[in-house]
């Protein structure tokens, strides 16, 4: 390609800081595969906004030709805002360089989403061709839990164990998961327990070992692998079952998305020609089945001129748990390389311009290992104009102590900044442990400063989110107690103890059957104990308190409220879940209660967290059938499967400090952090490891598709290739295990590594000796054991990067745990405004005081623009109306012509925008129809998702309807006949375009003619004009027959079936081919 502009000069027209000599190399690389190996802070996603752009100008890729992939809905709204931004703004300087006949580029989206948004789109596209079926549904973690759980507890035959269900459902899952994470089979597993067993059972005894027999921890290690084993028939249920409900889960949709590209190379024919710009974020979180995936379509060197570009950092590959294959980016430039079987290029993004040099002098020290076992990466530098950054080190006596320190260091600094700007600097503390949150933001509070405790505990637990959830479950459920008592002593109502143990009383009282004189007879113990019997219910209580003694005075007059609210909510009962959610927020007035808390700076935010889990029930509203009781039963689930929900995205907030795990951190940087309890046992992580030795749900390594074998950097593999007794076994299982704990640690060390780069200023780094409840001293770990030395060695050598402000002595052996004997004291109910009550009373009297006087504002000002975002709504909308109309595609389906003919504005709009078509549910209901014929006639094949029964029809329908429809079929004239082909798909070119399409049927007559069938699930047009555009699907299904028979057209009836009436329409006027030709050079708009 000819460079028209280098990246200077689009840097210098779009208003941006030139790029520095390694981001240019980046930018302006050729097209074809490059791997870009960015650093912690180094701007990967303004120099890959920047390549988009370079490509774009220089004329080698319009904006709808670029594909750009991330992990999260946030990077991708990211990466699409700066590529879109910076492509209007190329746009509006005349930089752009149209093609000799594409439309404008501002009706070329440029598309950027998620890994499994992409796989989703795959399988929507193309999924016929496995086959998947086009109505299966994308199932949650939590839904697939219990699905699960019900074949679990379904399953006919026997299961040896002593592990509950929930367990079980459990382990099913993991490994399940595993097998398509790796694109296993379930046959591969059955057997791979076999030769172990023979060595644990026939190996001779070694040297000093007795000749007993094997020892108890190799036969247990051996009953691990077998109990795996008999997971299979589990798993292989649960995957039959999920093909009778027509459902899917992200394991297996990505999965399929593999053997979809692997198998069927005309996908990535197609999406190479759609696509001519690849952006692969963070290649080094992408798992195994994503690799296969990616490089089946775009890789294999198949395709210099593709600009296909993968970002990765192998020091910040952190999310291993979760099928991250640290292997991945190493193998890229054999995954992708050129035509000629030559590597793809590398290059570094090295510069950080986030971190001070002191923070990357500590980051670069504690990587060196990891930057040594994994892609040669050089340590990041920092940038010319990097200020001084202060970095603190400590080790305390105790933990209590440690959270002191932590607390009061952050606290200085948050209140420096408000004092010297007025605004509060962004900071954060990353906890290893989700425990170790709450009490580090008690110390925060205490000190003035505003703390968020944010993603650790699910959405699910969010207070407001959980307040709702509450509110919820009373109304719809009476005897739900905990919800109860959420509801009484919560924020909004605060009793106390005394008034809720009369509200008990009186529910006891409600509840009692009998008199006194009968409570303990035989038939009241039994009809207490009757499964039907009723229970005492705080509900009842609430909307029936009983006498006004009983109260406080304050207590009773919120009793009543309650009630009354219970009351107005459970008329709402019968509404759509959305709707009842959304009565509930309002009667609680939650959404005030949170944009209250913000700050006024912060504008009209606070709900995000609502907003999310409305977001969650309008999703599962979407199910057919769905109530309130599903829905409860539903959130119970996720509480317990998926930590309660993932709760909305993360973002840096500078009101307030927020508390986080270093997982969550990744990708976002504050001026403060602190990272606190680098002790042992809590960072590095020491928790007893799960492996496929002692662990029946992992995956042996042998399977899996990253294993040492086929990559240097791969998972350890068992070798037992020259072990030749008992004790050689045991010390190749040792060394094994020692394998897999070393690799462990390595991805702890990148955590710290992750931890270390979120600091743009301050960094403070601490741990401890005693924890709060041990009775032996946790001490410093390694970690911090080597940053003090970095910072001792720095600062002999005369250029310290940080302090050592404490670092206490090691207990005596024997001394006792100082917190162990120490009493901790709360106040219950907890005041939300402790310490504020007063003026927060004051304050609500003048807002009521206000309000009830009338007081009148004038209207303010336009301050946030929406007078002018109408604006630019209304000139877009006088754009659309007037684009120029495009060109059909090559390739059309036959539906797509029965759509030209009857809405060309519709079709045009769509060539316009290409959106997502909402699902038809008559072509759902034709699916399964359809499926039911091929059986019926005994045929096999498959069908295109354009061309199924009643995909052009617009009824609505119940899937009650099929055995309706299977009936009427059964007592029609076709069903009586045998056809002579079923399913026959053509290809034909008519004017220079490729019409796809797939015939339902074809029947010979008495006359040695033929008559192609489509069968309709619909009713029958109500109008001529109607029933004219849907025979262009005749025309084209008896022009294709006719064609591929050799025959003449005249010799080829057509006509449609409609099932449901037992009607048999044959149109009398067919279109021929030029009628057709000319159909699809019509106007479109």
């Amino acid at each position: 390609m000819t460079q028209r502009y280098n990246p200077a000069e689009l840097a210098s027209a779009l208003g941006l800081f030139a790029p520095t000599d390694e981001q240019t190399a980046v930018i302006a690389a050729p097209p074809g595969p490059l791997v870009v190996i960015a650093g912690a802070g180094a701007g990967k996603t303004e120099t890959m906004a920047a390549r988009v752009v370079w490509l774009v100008a220089n004329g080698y890729a319009h904006p709808g030709e670029v594909l750009g992939l991330t992990f999260t809905r946030k990077a991708a709204g990211q990466l699409l805002r700066r590529v879109r931004s910076r492509l209007a703004r190329l746009a509006g300087a005349g930089l752009m360089i149209p093609g000799p006949s594409s439309p404008a580029a501002g009706d070329e989206p440029v598309m950027i989403g998620t890994y499994h948004a992409f796989a989703g789109t795959l399988l929507r596209e193309y999924g016929l061709l496995l086959p998947v079926e086009p109505d299966t549904r994308l199932l949650g973690e939590t839904e697939l839990w219990q699905l699960a759980f019900r074949v679990v507890c379904e399953y006919p035959d026997a299961l040896d164990t002593e592990k509950s269900p929930a367990s079980i459902t459990a382990m099913v899952l993991r490994l399940a998961g595993a097998l398509s994470e790796h694109l296993v089979d379930t046959e591969q597993l059955r057997n791979t327990h076999l030769e172990l067993e023979e060595l644990v059972h026939t190996l001779p005894a070694g040297r000093y070992q007795r000749g007993s027999g094997p020892s108890q921890w190799l036969l247990r290690m051996l009953a691990t692998q077998t109990e795996r084993t008999a997971l299979v028939p589990l798993i292989d249920a649960l995957h039959q079952r999920m093909r009778e409900e027509r459902v899917i889960d992200f394991g297996m949709q990505m999965a399929s998305a593999a053997r979809l590209a692997s198998q069927v190379p005309q996908v990535g024919e197609q999406l190479r020609q759609r696509y001519r710009v690849v952006l692969l974020d963070e290649y080094q979180d992408t798992g195994h089945a994503q690799r296969v995936a990616l490089s089946s379509l775009f890789g294999g060197g198949v395709d210099d001129g593709l600009a296909l570009t993968a970002v990765g950092d192998p020091i910040q590959s952190i999310y291993g748990w979760r099928g991250a294959s640290a292997t991945n980016l190493p193998r890229f430039t054999t995954d992708f390389p050129r035509s000629d079987g030559s590597p793809a290029p590398s290059l570094e993004l090295r510069t950080s311009w986030r971190n001070p040099p002191e923070v990357l002098h500590l980051a670069n020290a504690v990587s060196t290992d990891a930057r040594r076992r994994s892609v040669e990466v050089r340590s990041l530098q920092p940038r010319p104009d990097a200020g001084r950054g202060n970095v603190r080190c400590a080790l305390l006596p105790d933990v209590a102590a440690e959270r002191e320190w932590v607390a009061e260091k952050v606290a200085k600094l948050y209140h420096q900044g408000v004092t010297a700007s007025g605004e509060a600097p962004t900071a954060a503390v990353l906890v290893r442990r989700n425990a170790d949150a709450a009490p580090m933001a008690e110390a925060l509070t205490r000190r003035g400063v505003a703390v968020e405790v944010v993603g650790l505990s699910g959405l699910l637990s969010v207070p407001e989110v959980a307040d709702v959830v509450a509110m919820l479950r009373l109304a719809a459920d009476p005897t739900a107690g905990a919800a109860a008592m959420r509801v009484l002593t919560g924020p909004r109502w605060r009793l106390g103890a005394r008034d809720i143990a009369a509200l008990w009383r009186r529910a006891l009282q409600l509840n009692n059957t009998g008199t006194a004189a009968h409570a303990g007879t035989t038939d009241h113990i039994v009809a207490q104990v009757a499964p039907d019997a009723d229970a005492a219910c705080l509900a009842d209580a609430i909307c029936d308190p009983g006498a006004i003694a009983a109260y406080s005075p304050a207590g009773r007059l919120r009793i009543v409220a309650l009630g009354r609210e219970l009351t107005a909510l459970r008329a709402h009962l019968g509404s759509p879940p959305p709707d009842l959610v959304a009565e509930v927020r309002r009667l609680l007035g939650v959404d005030a209660e949170v944009r209250a808390a913000r700050p006024v700076s912060t504008g009209w935010s606070g709900t995000e967290h609502l907003d999310a889990f409305g977001d969650v029930v309008a999703d599962f509203s979407a199910r057919p059938g769905v109530t309130v009781s599903a829905l409860l039963a539903f959130l119970g689930a996720a509480e317990q499967v998926e930590n309660g929900l993932a709760p909305a995205e993360i973002t840096v907030a500078a009101d307030r400090v927020q508390i986080l795990t270093v997982h969550a951190a990744k990708g976002l940087e504050w001026q403060i952090v602190a990272v606190p309890h680098l002790s042992g046992r809590v960072f590095p992580s020491t928790a007893s490891p799960r492996t496929w030795l002692t662990d029946a749900a992992d995956l042996p390594p042998l399977l899996r598709g990253d294993c040492a074998t086929v990559s240097e950097h791969g998972v350890p593999v068992l070798d037992t290739s020259n072990v030749n007794d008992r004790k050689a076994l045991s010390d190749c299982i040792s060394e094994h295990k020692r394998s897999l704990d070393q690799r462990r640690a390595d991805e702890e060390r990148r955590l710290l590594y992750v931890a270390i780069t979120r600091a743009e200023s301050t960094l403070l780094v601490s741990g401890h000796h005693w924890g709060a409840t041990e009775s032996k001293p946790r001490g410093p770990s390694a970690f911090l054991c080597e940053l003090r030395d970095v910072i001792d060695a720095s600062a002999a050598a005369g250029q310290p990067c940080g302090a050592v402000d404490v670092w206490a002595e090691a207990p005596l052996d024997g001394e006792p745990n100082p917190l162990r004997d120490r009493v901790v004291e709360v106040m219950w109910p907890i005041d939300p405004v402790a310490g504020r009550r007063q003026d927060t009373n004051r304050g609500a009297e003048l807002v009521v005081r206000a309000m009830s006087a009338g007081v009148q504002r004038d209207a303010p000002a336009d301050v946030h623009g929406w007078a002018a975002d109408v604006d630019a709504l209304l000139a877009e909308r006088e754009l659309a109306a007037h684009r120029p109309t495009p060109p059909l595609p090559a390739q059309l389906s036959v539906s797509t012509l029965v759509e030209l003919s009857r809405d060309p504005g519709a079709v045009a709009q769509w060539l316009h925008r290409r959106l997502p078509r909402r699902p038809d549910s008559q072509a759902l209901l034709g699916s399964a129809f359809h499926e039911w014929v091929q059986r019926y006639f005994q045929a096999e094949k498959l069908f295109d998702l354009d061309d199924l029964p009643g995909a052009v029809d617009a009824d609505r329908y119940d899937r009650g309807e099929l055995e309706e429809l299977q009936a009427a079929f059964a007592v029609s004239g076709w069903a009586a006949r045998t056809p002579r082909d079923v399913e026959v798909p053509f290809d034909m070119a008519i004017a220079g375009r490729v019409v796809r399409g797939r015939i339902d049927a074809v029947f010979v007559d008495e006359d040695g003619g033929v008559t192609v069938v489509d069968w309709k699930t619909g009713e029958p047009p109500s109008t001529p004009q109607d029933l004219q555009r849907n025979a262009i699907q005749l025309a084209v299904y008896r022009i294709a027959w006719a064609r591929m028979q050799g025959c003449p057209v005249s010799a080829v009836r057509a006509a449609f079936h409609y099932v449901r009436s037992g009607r048999t329409v044959m149109p009398d006027v067919l279109l021929d081919a030029d009628e057709i030709a000319q159909l699809m050079d019509m106007p479109a708009a």
